[in-house]
């Protein structure tokens, strides 16, 4: 595993999304599985965890809360809030700082922690960024104790720019893919010039890029490629990158032809790692043996720069064109 500055700490490269540990969006998982999966990224050298409130309504949460527990390693976890439903304490009703603050309890209870190193904004209104409330809230927080450290995960491009402009943003959390890659000429450099960190999520896109769908997969009921693959709950960028489901098994077939051999998914999150200025890529993982994997593409070479051209120029002409939703 190697690794790379997030402020003044030093992250895993290849991190661990959890969302599919909250057992809500992805199927249903074991809390046994889910501590085999986090265990074996601690193993393989994994140290930089991302969750966030909603994923299970806190079962996400909890299960790493229960974790860290067994652990003696030092593992840098990063939550969100913003997207909760709780009445007037919850999207899109409230981001006052009470409103606010009572999410953040309720994570560090899950968490089991007296203090978040991470906390980010769950893609919340681009008006309430633009407001800048929320990022006053944040900053107090932080005086406080409660979060050392405070980020925005994004759904666009202009959103991004929005929070490039804040003082003390540690973090921005993006959709960067092969499906997804006008982001590096878009603000890249800024985040770089500020030391914002990048956290990179849907670095498969949902799995398309694993190698391993086809046109005749199906998914669960309530797993989100299921129920969201048309963007039927929200934001349609964070299933399959926006791409419709059979377009996007054909652009993958494709994409697996340009590269090395045939370890798909690892030359898709390492094509993430050839970016200098991403700092952790996130995949999630619902076995032990996509934990090897992911964390594997670390080891790999960086890809040929005829390889990144040619990916690029498929993206400008054929995948770009069909992304849905807002990015």
């Amino acid at each position: 595993m190697n690794y790379r500055k997030f402020g003044e700490v030093s992250v895993s490269e290849v991190g661990l999304g959890t969302w599919q540990l909250g057992s809500a969006d992805w199927g249903n998982i074991r809390e046994e599985d889910a501590f085999a999966i986090l265990n074996r990224f601690v193993e393989l050298g994994g140290n930089f965890i991302d969750t966030a409130d909603v994923y299970g309504m806190g079962i996400s949460e909890s299960y790493i809360g229960k974790f860290l527990k067994t652990t003696n390693k030092n593992l840098f976890v990063a939550t969100k809030l913003g997207r909760r439903g709780d009445g007037t304490n919850g999207w899109p009703q409230n981001f006052s700082y009470d409103g606010m603050r009572s999410h953040i309890e309720s994570s560090l209870k899950n968490l089991d922690l007296s203090s978040l190193f991470l906390e980010q904004l769950h893609c919340i209104p681009e008006e309430e960024l633009r407001s800048g409330n929320v990022f006053e809230n944040l900053r107090k927080y932080q005086a406080e104790g409660l979060i050392q450290n405070w980020g925005v995960s994004v759904e666009t491009a202009e959103e991004a720019l929005i929070c490039l402009e804040q003082e003390g943003l540690a973090s921005l959390q993006i959709i960067f893919n092969i499906f997804r890659q006008h982001y590096a000429e878009e603000f890249f450099a800024k985040a770089a010039e500020k030391n914002v960190a990048l956290i990179v999520r849907v670095p498969l896109a949902s799995g398309l890029l694993s190698g391993k769908y086809n046109l005749g997969s199906f998914f669960a009921k309530n797993d989100h490629r299921n129920y969201n693959a048309n963007g039927e709950s929200f934001n349609v960028g964070e299933t399959f990158s926006g791409l419709e489901f059979t377009k996007g098994v054909k652009l993958a077939d494709h994409i697996a032809g340009m590269l090395p051999d045939n370890r798909t998914a690892q030359w898709a999150i390492r094509w993430i790692l050839d970016h200098p200025q991403v700092t952790a890529v996130i995949p999630g993982a619902t076995k032990v043996s996509q934990v090897e994997s992911n964390v594997a593409a670390s080891g790999l070479a960086p890809l040929p720069n005829d390889t990144h051209r040619q990916l690029y120029e498929l993206y400008e002409e054929e995948i770009r064109p069909q992304i849905r939703g807002r990015f």
